[in-house]
C-alpha cells in the first residue's frame, strides 16, 4: 500500500488533515449551506471536527483510507478535504468523498483537486474503479463528477438514513482504463 503522501496541484497543496485543523473544519461543517449537501447534521462543537481528523488519520494508519486536507498554496488554512473510503482492495476500488468551504464553491477548487486525487488513486493505489455517491438534489456535485469523467449508474432508493429520514443517493463510478485514455 502507497504511504500517504502530499499532492501540489498550480494552485492547492492536499496535505494530512492535522488536530490543529479543528477550527477549520468546524467553520464549514457548522455551517448549514454546506451540511445541506454533505448528508450529515451541521457541527455544534469543535471536538466534533477533532473526531473527524482522528477517525480520517486512523484510516490512514491503518490502510482502510486516505483523505487529504485541502489548502490553498501559501496558506495553512483547510477550505475542504477529498479522499478515498469504503475501500475493497480484493476487488480494486474505493468512493471518493468530498467536501468544500461554500465560500470557495465554483472556482474550479474541487475540480483541480478531485482529478489528481482520481489519478492518484489509479496510479499509487491500484485502483480499477473508483465510486462517488451524491445527493439526486446536488447538481453542483453531479457537474463535477460528470466533469472529472464520473459516469452515472443508477440512483439507489432509501440508501441511507441520516436526520431521521430515509435518503435516496446516485452512484456514479470512473474506470482507471477510460480515465487513462483521457490523459494521453
Amino acid at each position: 500500500m502507497e504511504t500517504f503522501t502530499d499532492i501540489k496541484t498550480e494552485r492547492l497543496l492536499l496535505r494530512r488533515l492535522r488536530t490543529t485543523d479543528a477550527s477549520d473544519l468546524f467553520e464549514y461543517f457548522s455551517n448549514e449551506r454546506y451540511a445541506e449537501f454533505s448528508g450529515s447534521e451541521c457541527f455544534t462543537e469543535v471536538e466534533q471536527a477533532e473526531n473527524l481528523i482522528r477517525i480520517h488519520n486512523e484510516r490512514i494508519d491503518t490502510n482502510k483510507g486516505m483523505k487529504w486536507a485541502i489548502t490553498i498554496k501559501d496558506e495553512d488554512r483547510v477550505i475542504g478535504t477529498c479522499g478515498f473510503e469504503n475501500w475493497q482492495k480484493n476487488d480494486f476500488k474505493a468512493e471518493v468523498g468530498f467536501g468544500l468551504s461554500p465560500e470557495y464553491w465554483q472556482k474550479g477548487i474541487m475540480r483541480e483537486t478531485l482529478s489528481e486525487v482520481i489519478k492518484f488513486g489509479f496510479n499509487n493505489l491500484d485502483f480499477n474503479r473508483i465510486e462517488a455517491l451524491t445527493s439526486p438534489g446536488n447538481i453542483r456535485s453531479r457537474k463535477l463528477l460528470e466533469k472529472c469523467n464520473f459516469k452515472e449508474e443508477g440512483y439507489l432508493r432509501d440508501y441511507y438514513f441520516e436526520r431521521g429520514e430515509f435518503l435516496d443517493f446516485v452512484i456514479f463510478s470512473v474506470l482507471k482504463k477510460e480515465y487513462m485514455k483521457i490523459l494521453k
